[in-house]
């Protein structure tokens, strides 16, 4: 009985057959749903056969947004969004260019992390993207290019580096700008700031996970339809196919195990395939082609809340007082930095050197500054305005760009005596980045319209993009052996560095009596066959005699170049590396 119907909130019977994709119901002055061959049946009926009735209240089309009684607590449905009804209708487009864009993720991606194809896969992200847009008659909206652009970018610079730091930073930034991208193509973003897209982008992977069946379900309903034949035999044969490898691999392994004899007619017919790599690859394929499916599934719902509410409830009075006091000790550091570290007119307590004082204190200075950003920031947005606040941050922000000022030149002072490494570049990436926000914050201060959230992005963005393609690698290698007042050189540093050093490292080397080429004797052929170069293990272990610990560091950064040398391919060739080995040629 539950199956036939609902009660609505008027106290009607509403007949299950006349809901098609959206709830509706005859109204009247107490007019039932009319429909041939049905009975309405008792509440107290509906109890007896084991019906569930079920409390919610939602506004479905159709239906009054009141409280709703559902028979076998069945939801009510939703009506689909017109982006929902294109994606169903076009599943011979997003089907198929699906499974096209996971093949090529899985021949872009297996093993090969920082290659050339890495920027032909984020390029083919870009066009499905685009066509898939298309296809749900959605148009690229104003500031995509900015996305897409720093996307390639930053795409080309993995391809240019072999710093796996910055590869890893890289490929977050391209996750975070191509999710923040679809965001904009699907909602109204124009009032967001941090928070709200810091809240939406894990809102929506986590949620994309709701949209686990569409896959299969889209497809089930693509072939329900009218197709002809050889359209429906061909889904059923890839399918299969689907299907049958992961168990052809299992029952291949099995029965190996299980007989000697048909292991050796295995081994005969299929011992040139890696399984492991099919295994590997057909993962990837299928992992790939469910998540890219169930994000786009679950952005054509438009269900994101566009609106932002303005918190700016709070007592400005409360904000005045903290920030006001953290401002009077701010005045006096940034006095003590101006008179005593720029211009170095104050007497220094006794066994301190200005050189020693101007070399410690830039990791706390640059927390200090994080730390008033997310003040100011806070202030503004949960604070109702003022004009005395207004007065009080600008203080604080203007004392912040002197502690910006002081922590980057001690830094400079420290690299000047310590050298230069990669986290001191990041230091002063980050001082940069941070003087920058902090200029649009203080225009917003005074504007209140001032887009800071866009603001931030793009300089965030371009900044980083400068720092992806600088190698700081060869930075500090360059720096550190050339520029460097610091004797002796650690070797050892330069040592760990990645390919990215090569051009200035191999010199180096060349220059103290290395012979480098050898690293050019160890084929492709001999990499993958696990074989070692002997007669570079045989030359560098005289080289640790005669030149101790030094010998060793550098045959560990030559053995490396060595072996990335012997994984170069057509998928796996990285410009970075390239450079690397042409300077070993010379």
């Amino acid at each position: 009985m539950g199956d036939k119907g609902f009660w609505d909130a008027d106290g009607n019977w509403v007949e299950k057959s006349l809901v098609e994709g959206t709830l509706s119901e005859q109204q009247g002055n107490g007019s039932k749903s009319q429909n041939p061959g049905s009975q309405e049946p008792s509440r107290e009926a509906v109890n007896g056969a084991g019906g569930t009735i079920v409390e919610g209240t939602a506004a479905v089309a159709g239906l009054r947004p009141e409280t709703m009684k559902v028979i076998n607590g069945a939801k009510p449905l939703v009506k689909d969004t017109e982006e929902t009804k294109r994606l169903k209708e076009n599943y011979q487009f997003f089907g198929p260019a699906t499974a096209a864009y996971a093949l090529f993720y899985a021949f872009c991606m297996y093993k090969n992390g920082s290659g050339i194809t890495f920027p032909f896969f984020v390029a083919s992200s870009l066009l499905y993207i685009y066509y898939s847009l298309k296809k749900l008659e959605l148009t690229l909206k104003r500031g995509s290019a900015f996305y897409m652009v720093s996307v390639m970018l930053l795409a080309i610079a993995t391809f240019c580096t072999d710093d796996a730091r910055i590869i890893a930073l890289n490929k977050t930034g391209i996750f975070l700008l191509m999710i923040s991208f679809l965001i904009t193509q699907f909602c109204d973003v124009s009032k967001w700031g941090l928070g709200k897209f810091a809240v939406t982008i894990p809102s929506v992977i986590l949620t994309s996970l709701e949209e686990l069946a569409r896959p299969v379900a889209d497809m089930a309903g693509f072939t329900k339809k009218d197709q002809p034949e050889g359209v429906r035999r061909m889904i059923y044969v890839a399918l299969g196919l689907i299907l049958t490898i992961p168990l052809f691999l299992i029952v291949a392994a099995l029965l190996s195990s299980a007989d000697v004899l048909f292991r050796q007619i295995t081994d005969a017919v299929l011992g040139f395939i890696n399984f492991g790599n099919v295994f590997g690859v057909f993962f990837r394929i299928v992992f790939w082609y469910f998540a890219t499916y169930m994000l786009v599934a679950r952005l054509c719902k438009k269900s994101i809340r566009e609106e932002v509410k303005d918190h700016r409830h709070g007592e400005p009075i409360l904000a005045i007082t903290v920030t006001a006091m953290l401002s009077l000790m701010y005045l006096v550091f940034s006095g003590i930095q101006i008179f005593g570290l720029f211009l170095g007119r104050l007497q220094l307590p006794e066994g301190y050197t200005y050189a020693t004082y101007a070399r410690e204190g830039f990791f706390q200075l640059l927390a200090v500054s994080i730390l008033n950003l997310v003040i100011v920031l806070f202030c503004m947005a949960f604070f109702r305005e003022s004009k005395l606040l207004k007065a009080v941050l600008t203080v604080m922000s203007l004392c912040t760009f002197i502690m910006i000022a002081s922590s980057a030149m001690r830094m400079i002072l420290y690299v000047s005596t310590y050298d230069l490494t990669f986290l001191r570049i990041l230091v002063l990436w980050a001082l940069m980045v941070l003087f920058l926000l902090f200029l649009g914050v203080v225009i917003q201060i005074f504007k209140k319209d001032f887009p800071l959230f866009r603001f931030g992005m793009i300089v965030v963005t371009i900044c980083y993009i400068g720092l992806a393609f600088s190698h700081p690698d060869y930075i500090v290698a360059k720096y550190n052996l050339e520029y460097s007042v610091k004797q002796p050189v650690d070797e050892k540093y330069l040592s760990e560095l990645s390919a990215d050093a090569a051009p200035v490292i191999l010199p180096y080397l060349k220059a103290k009596g290395y012979d480098v080429s050898l690293i050019l004797e160890d084929s492709v052929e001999k990499h993958k066959n696990g074989e070692r170069n002997w007669k570079m293990d045989e030359y560098w272990m005289t080289e640790y005699e005669a030149k101790g610990a030094s010998g060793s560091w550098w045959h560990r950064y030559l053995r490396m170049l060595q072996q990335e040398y012997g994984q170069q391919g057509i998928r796996s060739f990285n410009l970075s590396r390239y450079f690397a080995l042409e300077e070993a040629a010379k």
